[in-house]
């Protein structure tokens, strides 16, 4: 009788070593769960981003750049009213590259007939970001602006046309020359003189190479300034 307290104390003992292991094993059963579903879960979602990619991005890429080059032989015929068209169509059900550059085709040639409201509309909906293409848009939009004689409006396309075309030497200053011009229509004869100057320092060689007097201009917007 003398050994029962010691034995219970050593059941005790090993009964508690074996719940313990007991509960670990039953966590680690847990976590095995988890880690089967949640593995189950990602797995989905990469089986659901390569269908997408492989049963429809590419095909409706493929698609899109098909439909854009169609139109891109009718304008290289001279089919400028076909192309018109198709490029409209690309920009309306295709999405991708395709229809963003359908959108900025279809805007040239809706200002090339004059049809500026059209062209502003189909330029917007071009993501200007590239420093030459994306710079061009926002010229174009301006140009839009300019026709319709809506000289605010321009001069905010060109502004941005000069910060997206990144400090390119053969198009930033055609930009900012466009920018001055428009200045010059607003009567704001100073900001003008200072664009003129900004063209002169930063780009000194452009106005030799394209046999342009920059200082003339820079000299006549003074003047015009000092006489207000």
């Amino acid at each position: 009788m003398a050994n029962t307290p010691k034995n219970e104390e050593t059941r005790t003992a090993v009964d508690e070593v074996n719940d313990t292991l007991t509960g670990l094993g039953a966590k680690v059963q847990e976590n095995s769960r988890f880690i089967m579903y949640a593995t189950c879960a990602v797995a989905v979602v990469v089986i659901a981003v390569l269908v997408y990619i492989y049963a429809f991005r590419q095909p409706g890429i493929q698609a899109a750049n098909e439909a854009l080059g169609q139109a891109d032989m009718e304008l290289l015929m001279g089919n400028d009213s076909i192309a018109l068209a198709k490029y409209e169509q690309v920009a309306d059900n295709h999405g991708y590259k395709a229809g963003d550059l359908a959108s900025l085709n279809a805007a040239a040639l809706l200002y090339k007939q004059g049809k500026y409201e059209e062209a502003i509309k189909r330029a917007k909906a071009y993501s200007a970001s590239e420093s030459i293409i994306g710079a061009a848009a926002c010229s174009l939009e301006g140009d839009c602006y300019v026709n319709l004689k809506n000289y605010d409006e321009a001069l905010a396309c060109f502004k941005k046309a000069v910060k997206v075309s990144d400090n390119n030497p053969a198009y930033t200053p055609v930009f900012m020359l466009k920018q001055a011009t428009v200045l010059h229509e607003l009567k704001d004869y100073k900001a003008e003189a200072e664009v003129y100057e900004a063209i002169n320092k930063d780009y000194p060689k452009y106005g030799p190479s394209m046999g342009i007097d920059i200082q003339k201009y820079i000299e006549r917007a003074k003047a015009l300034a000092a006489a207000k």
